[in-house]
């Protein structure tokens, strides 16, 4: 009996850590200053800099007890790292860099840091990394001198924290909230997740965790990085969605067939149904198509002149932030992708075209000799964010990958279908999926709708890639394009293309036959509205 209750008692103590999921909190350690800064692991123990106490404190891990502390050389310490042998501590007063004795805390070499602001640094097992919080860079530097040997932007506008894990870079960035996974060959930012305090600071890495220090709430954090379980949700709103597909025949003959194709939203990571799609009217059949779609069926017959039809439906959910965050080293190969899923969604279809010489060429140039499914979509990604603009002028809607890849505009639709060309060339499975839009307010109107593409990557299955927002120049903002869906959308679509209902399209697709002339008007859009309690905007009572 004492077996099992101890059992038990063990099961329970370790049940967090066995639920936890990326990103999740595993411990909490009060830090020992009110401004903490530079953060380092030495392999047993972390190192703390405080910048009010102007001390570097040795700190268990374990218990966050305090086992030794030293003054720090000048008097605005900010970043540490560990090389090995010894510490490594920038001071943005001096903009020094120095290396450390751990036991004496005696300065054993004092370079310039090369930086005019700097507040952070790691060690890569060869140079030392810094970053600039005024410039927004990241610096290589050398250890034996401190001068730059290469440069990239950071992520976002006022980096804080940085580390190594031993192949990437991860860089805090405080406008943003955010930490950041870096290449360090090239600065291409490669994922991101949220900080879990209000202004992240210090990075260390150690032992296959991230641990970071928030300024703000004076607090150190054990961050888990891998787990099977990637996705987290964020910012839930909980909102009602009515669309309609408007149909008029304004004469004077007369429509004698209309097929009206609507295909229905179902719960997915980024949204959960409260309860069934209400239809109006209802629809004649519900079809499932090639691509396992639902999709309402309203047909009609013999619209005389000045006739109306509205078919569409209602639906409440809830719709978060869905972040989904992906380590280039956990991705599997191609090969390990289910047969039926490679084989299906690296068809070839009319906006396509892979077997286009200019399209093959331009894929394999991309990728290189690349295997890796993830950084195939993302060398894809980074192209045409640098190569394509969004623009709809002077021609441009539903073009071909091949035409819109020689043109150099796009609309979100022509994205897709060039994300989808170049991947599936390549033998990457991917996908679109479309959406109503909440388009500001949470009373909105939506006409103009979104899709962005889904990648397939074992062992986690579809991932959003949105390679329209890849078009803008902070690495950090490129990357949320990957992996993200904003909490503002509802999909009702998740297709390959070219089916016989909507075709190429989504949200809707829809068929109509006359007889004599006919002037026909039709339009689309989806009405938002927030259910639950109403809002109001009231003054704070004062008591008396």
């Amino acid at each position: 009996m004492r077996k099992i209750s101890l059992f038990i008692c063990i099961l329970f103590l370790l049940s967090p850590l066995c639920w936890a999921k990326v990103g999740d909190i595993l411990k909490v350690i009060k830090t020992p200053g009110p401004c903490p800064t530079g953060l380092a692991f030495d392999g047993q123990n972390l190192w703390l800099a405080d910048n009010f106490t102007d001390k570097i404190y040795k700190i268990s891990p374990e218990s966050g007890k305090i086992l030794k502390s030293f003054n720090s050389p000048g008097h605005h310490p900010e970043g540490l790292a560990w090389d090995g042998n010894y510490l490594w501590h920038i001071d943005s007063g001096e903009k020094l860099m120095y290396r450390l004795d751990p036991e004496s805390g005696r300065a054993t070499l004092i370079l310039e840091s090369n930086s005019s602001h700097p507040r952070d640094l790691t060690f890569d097992g060869k140079h030392i990394w810094v970053i600039d919080h005024r410039s927004d860079i990241l610096l290589k530097v050398s250890p034996e001198d401190g001068m730059m040997v290469q440069n990239f932007p950071s992520p976002a506008r006022e980096p804080a924290g940085l580390a190594f894990d031993g192949k990437y870079l991860w860089v805090t960035d405080r406008s943003e909230d955010r930490i950041y996974l870096v290449n360090p060959s090239d600065g291409l930012c490669l994922s991101s997740m949220r900080s879990y305090g209000p202004f992240a600071y210090g990075l260390a890495w150690g032992d296959d965790v991230l641990w970071n220090v928030d300024y703000e709430n004076d607090e150190i954090y054990k961050i888990k990085v891998f787990c099977k379980d990637i996705l987290s949700k964020w910012d839930e709103r909980q909102m009602s969605l009515h669309f309609i597909k408007e149909f008029r025949n304004y004469g004077p003959g007369t429509v004698k067939t209309l097929d009206i194709f609507l295909p229905t939203p179902e719960s997915r990571d980024n949204q959960t149904l409260i309860g069934p799609v209400q239809f109006e009217p209802k629809p004649d059949k519900i079809i499932n198509d090639s691509w396992g779609q639902k999709i309402a069926h309203f047909h009609y017959k013999d619209l005389k002149g000045l006739s109306i039809v509205k078919p569409g439906w209602k639906v409440k959910a809830k719709i978060y932030s869905s972040e989904y965050f992906i380590y280039p080293d956990k991705i599997g190969s191609l090969k390990e992708i289910p047969e039926e899923i490679r084989d299906k969604y690296t068809q070839d279809g009319d906006k396509y075209n892979i077997h286009d010489p200019f399209i093959k060429e331009l894929a394999f140039k991309i990728a290189g000799k690349e295997k890796n499914p993830y950084w195939i979509a993302l060398r894809i990604y980074d192209y045409l964010g640098k190569h394509l603009s969004y623009n709809l002028k002077p021609l441009g809607g539903w073009n071909p990958a091949p035409t819109v890849l020689k043109r150099g505009t796009g609309s979100c639709s022509e994205y897709t279908y060039s994300m989808i060309a170049l991947c599936r060339t390549l033998g990457v499975p991917i996908r679109y999926v479309g959406a109503v839009s909440r388009r500001g307010d949470d009373a909105s109107y939506d006409d103009v709708y979104h899709r962005w593409t889904e990648v397939y990557l074992p062992p986690y299955g579809w991932i959003p890639f949105d390679a329209n927002k890849g078009d803008t120049d902070l690495p950090g903002k490129k990357v949320l394009g990957i992996g993200n869906v904003a909490a503002r959308y509802i999909i009702t679509t998740e297709n390959g293309g070219g089916d016989q209902y909507l075709w190429f399209g989504y949200n809707y697709g829809f068929k109509w036959t006359s007889e004599g002339k006919c002037r026909i008007h039709e339009e689309s859009y989806g009405m938002w509205s927030p259910w639950g309690g109403k809002k109001y905007h009231k003054p704070v009572k004062e008591n008396d």
